[in-house]
This record gives C-alpha cells, structure tokens and sequence, in this order.
C-alpha cells in the first residue's frame, strides 16, 4: 500500500494537477450520466464551436462586430441546414428507396455468379461449398432486413424528437455564439482564482480540436463533391448517396474507407459487371482517396498533433464504446486531449545527491 501511497502522492502534490483533476472528473461526469438528456445542448455547443472559428474570421478580417458576425455566420449555417433538408436529404432517400428495390435483382445476379463458380473453377470450389456460402448469406441479410425494420420504426417514433432538435439545436446554437463571453466568465466563476494548468491544457485542446473539427467538416464536403462529380460524370447509379457515403467515411480514419469501398464496388458490379467501367470507377474511386490521405488531410490538419495509427484506432473504439457518432467523430481530438494532459501534467523535479 505504501508504494501505492507514494505513487498517488507523487502524481498529485501540485494543487493545479488536483484541480485539473476535478474539472475533468464533472465534465466527464456530467457525459456520462446525462449525455443523454443534453444531448440538444452538446450538440450545440459541438455546432456553435464549428462556427466560432467563422465568427472570429469575420471579426479580424472584415472588422465586423460580433453581433454582426454571429447574425451573419448562422443564416449561413441555417441556409446551409435548410439545403442539406430539402436538397440533400430528398434526393439520398429517393436513391436509397430505389437502391433497395433494386437489391433482389442484385441477390439473383450474386447468386447467379456464385453458382457459375464450380463450373469455371472444379479444382477450387465445388456446388456444395457455394450454396452453403449462399444460404449462410441469406440468413445474415434477414438478419439485417429485420434490425433495418426495427431501426426505420424506431426513426418514425423519435419524429416528434427530431422536430425538437430541428427548433431546439438552431436556437441554443445562437445564443451559445452570441453570449459566448458571458457563458465562459460564468463558468471561470466556479473555477480557484490561480488555474493555470487548467488554462494551459485548455489552450493546447482549443487549438487542436478547433483545427480538426473545422478540417474534417472541410474534408467532408470536399471528399464527398468530388466524389458526387466523378461518379455523377462516370454515369454510376445512386452516385449521390454512395458519394454521401465516401463522404462521411472520412469521420472514421482507416476503417471508413475500407467499409464504404464494398458498397461502391458491388454497385459498380452489378451495373457494369466485368468491364471496362467497372475498372474505370474503382480507379477513380482510389484515385480519390489517394488525394484524399496524401494531400487533402496534410494540407488541412498540418498543425494537429501526429498521433501512431494504433493511438487513432484505439481512440474511435474507446470513444465510439462510449458516446456512439460523436465519440467516432471526436475520436482523434479527444486522443489529442489526453496526449496535451499528459504533457503538461506537472512532474516531480528529482535531485541529485552529489558527494
């Protein structure tokens, strides 16, 4: 016990590592146990963070006061909610629907190929082997027809929840940029007069997540544009929902490019087979994501901190465990929270005896 004592005293014997410790003990706190019920206000503050870098651009730029700015960046934003509403949204619905009606005639195509298998190749594979692969096939697609039920019922219950999002968020976004000075002097008021660890790390986190998160947002928009126009151009079907797909890939590092790549090759496939197109597009398709990890992510993330593949993996597991699609989306920020706490943690000074 007395290493233990010693261990615990060691790594708390500044009073700023104990109140660092605190703050992040209730931010943590509140989180977990009633992220739930805020989420309207977390999302909020999530949107009203995106938008202050715009605001404070707009303020050093064109020397515009604030109110003004903040009035300007959110009929941007709402302008920009209002498109992805009744642009976006009707058009990605109407190809998922046609998508889906399409999917027994893609089944029957697969299972067509499957079976000419044995034939092509006797040596590898035999009737046996394949139908048992298709039989295994179908029992998983009930599967994810029957959670895609349950999923599309519970969607139609929360529609009175997302109707309060759709008034809630907007509003709670406004005032969290218009009061935002008003808001942080009230919190500092419960903080000790001297936290300047708290600061410090507060600063490394501003810098860090504000960078990722306005980089991401840009990532998305240009992955999935360029993503719309190629497959658009290529004469793809459902090119803006698989476009929407890539697009949104992007949030989870490694692991969203390998999975979205199945469907748009199975799309491609069943419209064009083995041809010509069909290599064309998924040239194109890794063309894309190229640029898209050798220079679009370099040239918007250059000042976030390099964290080991390992790191960025464990983080979208641990945060996704915890907090589902914001925990995924912030997987890499809140890794480089913990790395800027580990940093500026205070560390005992050692002297050395000298004879």
């Amino acid at each position: 016990m007395k290493i233990v004592s010693d261990w615990f005293q060691r790594l708390f014997n500044d009073p700023q590592a104990v109140i660092l410790t605190v703050v992040l003990a209730l931010v943590a706190s509140v989180i977990l146990v009633m992220g739930r019920d805020l989420a309207p206000v977390l999302a909020s503050m999530v949107i009203a963070y995106l938008l202050e870098g715009v605001v404070q651009l707009l303020q050093r730029r064109v020397r515009s006061p604030r109110l003004l700015a903040v009035v300007v960046v959110f009929a941007s934003f709402i302008a920009f909610v209002l498109f992805l509403l009744l642009g976006l949204l009707p058009v990605a619905s109407l190809q998922l629907t046609q998508l889906v009606q399409q999917f027994p005639n893609m089944l029957v195509k697969g299972q067509n190929l499957l079976l000419s298998l044995p034939a092509l190749y006797p040596e590898f594979i035999t009737e046996a082997q394949i139908l048992e692969v298709i039989n295994a096939l179908k029992a998983e697609i009930a599967t994810w027809g029957q959670k895609a039920l349950s999923w599309s019922l519970a969607a139609g219950m929360g529609f009175i929840t997302i109707t309060i999002y759709l008034v809630l968020v907007p509003l709670l976004v406004f005032f969290f940029l218009k009061d935002k000075e008003l808001i942080l002097n009230w919190l500092r008021g419960f903080l000790p007069h001297d936290h300047s660890l708290a600061q410090q790390v507060w600063r490394e986190v501003d810098r860090q997540m504000g960078n990722y998160v306005r980089g991401k947002f840009l990532e998305i928009l240009v992955v999935w544009v360029a993503t719309y126009l190629a497959f658009a151009y290529m004469g793809l079907q459902f090119a803006m929902l698989l476009a929407l797909m890539v697009g949104l890939s992007v949030i989870v590092p490694y692991i969203g490019a390998v999975v979205v790549t199945v469907p748009v090759a199975l799309v491609a496939f069943f419209q064009w087979g083995w041809s010509s197109e069909f290599l064309w597009l998924l040239g194109v398709y890794l063309i894309i994501q190229g640029l898209d990890g050798n220079v679009l992510v370099p040239l918007l993330f250059s000042e976030v901190v390099d964290l080991h593949p390992i790191a960025i993996i464990t983080a979208v597991l641990v945060f996704g465990g915890l907090w589902g699609f914001w925990g995924v989306f912030f997987a890499i920020p809140l890794a480089t929270v913990v790395q800027s706490i580990l940093k500026a943690w205070p560390r005992p000074t050692t002297t050395l005896a000298t004879g």
